[in-house]
């Protein structure tokens, strides 16, 4: 039979860290690239918090302790698996819609984060696919450092004694993870709102376009140099004659076949894309995550993973 472990003052943990598990969570996707794994990792994070309470001295805020927590069981995890990627992190774009080809088994796949308009712990700029994406770039223990002090606003003395270092080592690697970054990050066009009127209008223009398969209309909305990747596809594509392109040849082919749900992932517009089956039915597909500019759409990450929907609320199949 197993031990049962008492916990003093467990539910007084309970009580004061449940309102933190969606800050956490955010953190986690952060450094891990993936909704799944942060998952896991933040109640890992919670189990070794609980069993611990009894020890915690209140050095430090309970926060700042369970940040320490999480951010060491994300390195654990990166020790275990490598960096996410997105297909523009593994080679160069295609201008003409050719063959697709699908990412090796050594590639495993950055995935989008439901968020909403209301949640103040997802600032926006920081959790944009291709801030995320940039992030994958950089050595764990400097993605880290750089997520603790340049998005979570955490002193460099306290960063080094969650890390288990040094002052100095925390600020030489956070200059290496700003230059790196600065390299790789992403670019600077001014991105919309996702509740900004202009977007709206230009949204309702994108679904009904996809819905009736009316590839004019929709090259209104794109941007000339509009770029489309579809993980986990590994060919990606650069230019709207090339994108809508490959929409005609694999995806819009007919009206009514698509059916596009509204959602917001990484702060930024989505969709749940369903296709039309056999029983009259759509079932789920992949899910569109859209940056919008002033001066259209200027990319589109289609996620075709359907078990993605769950995440996001979205039922499986939709009548």
């Amino acid at each position: 039979m197993s031990e049962v472990v008492a916990v003093p003052n467990g539910e007084d943990f309970v009580r004061q860290a449940e309102p933190l598990r969606r800050e956490l969570l955010v953190h986690c996707y952060r450094m891990l690239g993936s909704i799944d794994d942060a998952e896991d990792v933040v109640q890992e994070t919670f189990v070794l918090g609980w069993r611990a309470y009894g020890r915690f001295e209140g050095r430090s805020s309970l926060r700042t302790w369970l940040y320490q927590i999480a951010t060491n069981a994300c390195l654990r995890a990166l020790e275990r698996g490598g960096r996410r990627a997105l297909p523009s992190g593994l080679g160069a774009p295609s201008r003409v819609p050719h063959p697709l080809e699908v990412g090796g088994p050594d590639v495993t796949w950055l995935q989008p984060l439901p968020t909403d308009p209301a949640d103040v712990v997802t600032a926006r700029e920081h959790v944009r696919l291709a801030f995320v994406a940039a992030l994958q770039h950089l050595p764990a223990r400097q993605r880290a450092v750089l997520l603790l002090r340049d998005v979570l606003r955490l002193r460099a003395a306290e960063v080094a004694a969650m890390l288990g270092t040094s002052v100095v080592a925390v600020n030489s690697a956070l200059r290496r993870a700003r230059a790196h970054l600065e390299q790789v990050g992403p670019d600077a066009d001014a991105l919309y709102e996702p509740g900004d009127p202009g977007v709206r209008a230009l949204l309702d223009r994108y679904v009904t376009a996809f819905q009736d398969a009316n590839l004019g209309a929709l090259e209104q909305v794109l941007r000339d140099d509009v770029a489309l990747e579809m993980p986990p596809y590994a060919t990606w594509f650069v230019g709207r004659v090339a994108v809508v392109g490959l929409l005609r040849a694999r995806v819009l082919d007919r009206p009514g076949r698509v059916r596009l749900v509204p959602t917001i992932a990484n702060g930024q517009p989505a969709f749940g894309a369903y296709l039309a089956g056999d029983d009259d039915g759509y079932r789920a597909h992949a899910l569109h995550v859209l940056a919008v500019t002033p001066t259209g759409i200027s990319s589109i990450h289609v996620f075709m993973s359907p078990h993605l929907f769950r995440a996001f609320s979205l039922p499986p199949v939709r009548r």
